[in-house]
C-alpha cells in the first residue's frame, strides 16, 4: 500500500482468530487500518508506520505467565488513542501498572455489562447504555484485578469488574469483551466512535483500495512475467482482473481443470476469460494427474495437500512454457490465511490447510502475488464491482481451490464425483428456481462415504447418501444453516433421487459455523 494516502490505525495483533475482524470494521466505517504481529512492532516499527491511533487485539496468551506477548512501551508513550480489547486491555493494565490475575471469573460467551461512573457525554462510549446494560461477547480465562494509575470503570460485568475503562487524559481505553464481533452488536459503533475520536475522516475506499492496490502490484512486478491460477471463482478471478488492469499482457492465466470442478464449469470459465476478458488464458486440461493421484487417498489433509502439491507442479510447467515467468498470482482471502496459520505466525491454532496458503515449496522458483490476501470475500465482490465484473458473477456462491474433493468425505473415485456434480447441479437449480440464491452465502452437495438400502418401485437399491449444506454468512468466519422449509426440502430430494442414478437418501446439514466449518472437509 501507498505510504501516503491516508491516515493509518495500527491494529497490534496478538494471535486472536478474529484480529480482522477488527480491521473489518473498521474499514465499514472507512478508516485504513494495518494489521501488524506483535513481535513485528518495536520503536522502529512505530516510527516507520506513525499510527494516529492503535488498537491492541485479543489473543490467547495468559499476561501472568512468563514470556508472554506485550506491547511496545513507547506505544503508551506517543501521545496517541490506544484501544485495548481482552488480552489488550490485560497488556495494557500489565504495562501501566495494574493487575491481571488467571484462574478465575472466566467467561465465555454472551455477558451483560452494566454502566458505572459517569459517561453521559462519552465521545467514546457514545450511544452504548441507551436502554441499561449492553449485550457483549466475552471469552477469557484471565481478569484485570487492579487499574493502572489513572484510568476509571466505565462498564462492569459479573466476571470483569472492569469490563470498560478509561483513562482520558492519556486517551486510552480498554474493554474485556469483544466489540469486533457480530455477538456485540453495538460494537461497531465502539468501534466508529473511537476512529472519529482519534480524528480519523472516514476517506477509505475500496475504489482507494483498488487504487494502492495497482500501485503496489507494479512495484512489486516491474516489468515481469505473473502467471495467474484461476479456478474460476470469483476470488481468482477478481484477482486476474485487477493484476491485468495494473500489468497488461505480462499476466498470463492458468485455468487448471482438475476434474473436480463443477458441472460445465470448465467450458464457462474458458469461455468468459477468453471471450469477454481478452485475458492470455492456457486451459491445462490435467484431470487424470489429479485423480489419479487422488485415488484411494481419504484423510482430507492428505486431500488438500495433495492437490495443493500438483498445482504448484503445473504451475511450474507452465511457467516455463509461457517464457520465464517470475510471479506466481492467487486469489488468496484473509479467511484461508487466518484458517491455515496465525497472522503473527504465532500462537493461534491451525484449523485446516488451504491449497493456496500452506504447503508451497520454498524452492519452487516464483514468488507470489497476492493482492486478496486481506480482504474478506463481500470486500472481494467490492473491489470486483470497482473493477467492471457484472453482479451475476461477482455474486456466485464460493467454490474451493480444492473442487470437490473435499466435498467427497472417504476415498475418491470418478464414478463418485459423476453423481456428486449431478446432484449438486440439481440443488442448486433449486435453488435459483425458488429466488434463494442471493439469500445464501454458498450451497452445495456433499457425497458421503455410506451407502443405504433403498426401494424403488420393486426393486431394492443399495446407493449413496448424500447431504445437501446452505449456509448464511457475512465474511465466511461464522456462519449459520439456512431454514429452507420442509416443502423446499422435500421436492429437492425427490428431484435427486429421481434425477440422480447412485443416489438414494438426501439428508440436510444444520450445523453452524463454528462448531462446523462451512466445507465437509
Amino acid at each position: 500500500m501507498s505510504e501516503t494516502y491516508h491516515d493509518r490505525l495500527l491494529i497490534v495483533d496478538f494471535g486472536s482468530q478474529v484480529t480482522q475482524l477488527i480491521a473489518r470494521r473498521l474499514r465499514e466505517a472507512r478508516v485504513y487500518c494495518e494489521i501488524h504481529p506483535f513481535d513485528q512492532i518495536d520503536d522502529a516499527a512505530l516510527d516507520r508506520i506513525a499510527p494516529r491511533a492503535v488498537i491492541l487485539s485479543g489473543g490467547p496468551g495468559s499476561v501472568p505467565e512468563p514470556g508472554s506477548p506485550r506491547a511496545p512501551q513507547k506505544l503508551f508513550e506517543m501521545g496517541i488513542p490506544v484501544l485495548g480489547i481482552c488480552y489488550g486491555q490485560q497488556v495494557m493494565m500489565d504495562q501501566l501498572g495494574g493487575a491481571v490475575e488467571s484462574g478465575h471469573h472466566r467467561e465465555f460467551g454472551r455477558a451483560r455489562v452494566a454502566p458505572a461512573g459517569d459517561h453521559a457525554d462519552d465521545r467514546i462510549f457514545a450511544g452504548l447504555f441507551a436502554t441499561g446494560e449492553e449485550q457483549v461477547w466475552m471469552s477469557h480465562g484471565d481478569r484485570v484485578t487492579a487499574l493502572a494509575p489513572g484510568f476509571e470503570v466505565i462498564g462492569t460485568s459479573p466476571g470483569a469488574p472492569f469490563a470498560m475503562v478509561a483513562d482520558y487524559d492519556r486517551h486510552f481505553f480498554a474493554v474485556q469483551f469483544h466489540p469486533e464481533v457480530h455477538h456485540t452488536p453495538n460494537g461497531r459503533r465502539l468501534l466508529e466512535n473511537f476512529t472519529r475520536y482519534a480524528g480519523f475522516t472516514g476517506d477509505w475506499t475500496m475504489g482507494a483500495y483498488k487504487a494502492e492496490a495497482i500501485e503496489k502490484i507494479r512495484a512489486q512486478v516491474g516489468d515481469g512475467k505473473v502467471i495467474c491460477g484461476l479456478s474460476g471463482g470469483v476470488d481468482s478471478s477478481v484477482a486476474a482482473v485487477l493484476i491485468h488492469e495494473a500489468i497488461g499482457d505480462q499476466l498470463t492465466c492458468v485455468f487448471v481443470d482438475h476434474g473436480l470442478l463443477r458441472l460445465n464449469e470448465a467450458d464457462e470459465v474458458v469461455t468468459m476469460f477468453r471471450d469477454h476478458y481478452n485475458i492470455p488464458l492456457i486451459h491445462a486440461d490435467e484431470s487424470d494427474l489429479f485423480l489419479d493421484a487422488l485415488e484411494g487417498v481419504s484423510d482430507p489433509e492428505v486431500k488438500r495437500k495433495t492437490i495443493g502439491g500438483l498445482f504448484i507442479d503445473v504451475f511450474q510447467k507452465h511457467a516455463g512454457e509461457i517464457g520465464g515467468a517470475e510471479f506466481l498470482a492467487q486469489g488468496t482471502l484473509y479467511p484461508d490465511v487466518i484458517e491455515s496459520v496465525s497472522v503473527s505466525g504465532g500462537p493461534s491454532v491451525t484449523i485446516k490447510s488451504h491449497h493456496n496458503v500452506g504447503g508451497l515449496p520454498e524452492k519452487m522458483g516464483l514468488k507470489l502475488v497476492e493482492p486478496l490476501r486481506d480482504l474478506f470475500k463481500d470486500e472481494v465482490r467490492a473491489l470486483g464491482r470497482e473493477l467492471g465484473l457484472p453482479d451475476s458473477f461477482i455474486g456466485r456462491h464460493p467454490f474451493p481451490g480444492p473442487g470437490l474433493a473435499i466435498r467427497c468425505p472417504g476415498e475418491i473415485s470418478r464414478d463418485k464425483l459423476e453423481i456428486l456434480r449431478r446432484a449438486d447441479a440439481v440443488f442448486i437449480d433449486q435453488i435459483r428456481k425458488h429466488g434463494l440464491y442471493d439469500e445464501i452465502w454458498q450451497a452445495y452437495v456433499a457425497i458421503l462415504p455410506v451407502r443405504t438400502v433403498g426401494v424403488m418401485g420393486d426393486g431394492r437399491t443399495y446407493d449413496y447418501a448424500c447431504a445437501l449444506r446452505a449456509v448464511t454468512s457475512v465474511d465466511g468466519m461464522t456462519a449459520d444453516f439456512y431454514p429452507f422449509s420442509h416443502d423446499f426440502l422435500g421436492e429437492t430430494a425427490t428431484r435427486i433421487i429421481n434425477e440422480v442414478t447412485g443416489i438414494n437418501r438426501v439428508t440436510y446439514d444444520i450445523t453452524s459455523k463454528p462448531p462446523g466449518t462451512i466445507e465437509w472437509e
